[in-house]
């Protein structure tokens, strides 16, 4: 989106999502740093929970593997894998519980054959390929002088599938934290209010980034078909 950092339109329409964005990048991380601080009465680990939440969700055979990077936990469907930063795979705190036990719901959602899981693993590969044409032509754009009618209908074209992404991730997101807070609750990993409270707060300030990105997408699109729009 650089190309267009100079359209009035672009701190119109999509300035205040990106700021919206921001913040709840912000949000996710300070509610995550405040309940690492806060253990959980059974002491378990979030890999030990998240083994848990799999055993009592009906996904027993996933594998769960120590993961570098502050949040970059996730569940690989291709190699049914769920992958754990290292504050979550051996932290004893709500956050870890909560992280684990999300991602463990995706693994439930993949053994139930959930169908928005099925549809977003589908838009991976697509969105992967938009990206790359995106970036190609963006750098086209700048150093050989590419069409700007042309770079304007790709655009439309790669921020349309990224829309259809984000609003499909969103309830695979909110599904997988909901099953996450039956299982964490039904199985006794969480035993307090407290406890409970803190989940929810954590997977809710993570459940805001993804309606961020949501939001930043069809404001983007939105922006570029005006642009269009007004060239015809």
């Amino acid at each position: 989106m650089y190309v267009f950092l100079f359209q009035p339109l672009f701190w119109v329409i999509v300035g205040p999502f990106l700021l919206f964005s921001v913040y709840a990048s912000f949000r996710v991380k300070s509610t995550f740093t405040k309940y690492q601080k806060v253990g959980v009465r059974t002491g378990m680990t979030g890999a030990q929970a998240a083994a848990a939440v799999l055993r009592a969700g009906g996904a027993p055979g996933c594998t769960i593997e120590e993961h570098q990077g502050f949040l970059s936990d996730h569940y690989d469907p291709r190699t049914k894998t769920l992958r754990l930063s290292h504050d979550v795979y051996r932290g004893r705190s709500i956050s870890s519980i909560a992280v684990a036990a999300h991602e463990a719901g995706h693994a439930i959602q993949h053994a139930k054959d959930y169908a928005p899981l099925n549809w977003r693993s589908k838009l991976v590969p697509v969105m992967a390929i938009g990206s790359h044409m995106w970036a190609y032509c963006t750098m086209a754009y700048f150093f050989f002088g590419m069409q700007s009618g042309l770079l304007l209908d790709i655009g439309i074209a790669v921020f349309f599938v990224t829309a259809i992404f984000q609003l499909v991730t969103l309830p695979v997101e909110f599904d997988a934290s909901n099953r996450a807070k039956v299982v964490l609750a039904g199985s006794g990993i969480v035993t307090t209010p407290d406890e409970e409270r803190g989940v929810s707060k954590v997977l809710g300030a993570a459940a805001m980034t993804y309606v961020a990105s949501l939001l930043t997408a069809v404001a983007q699109l939105v922006m570029l078909l005006l642009i269009r729009s007004q060239r015809d």
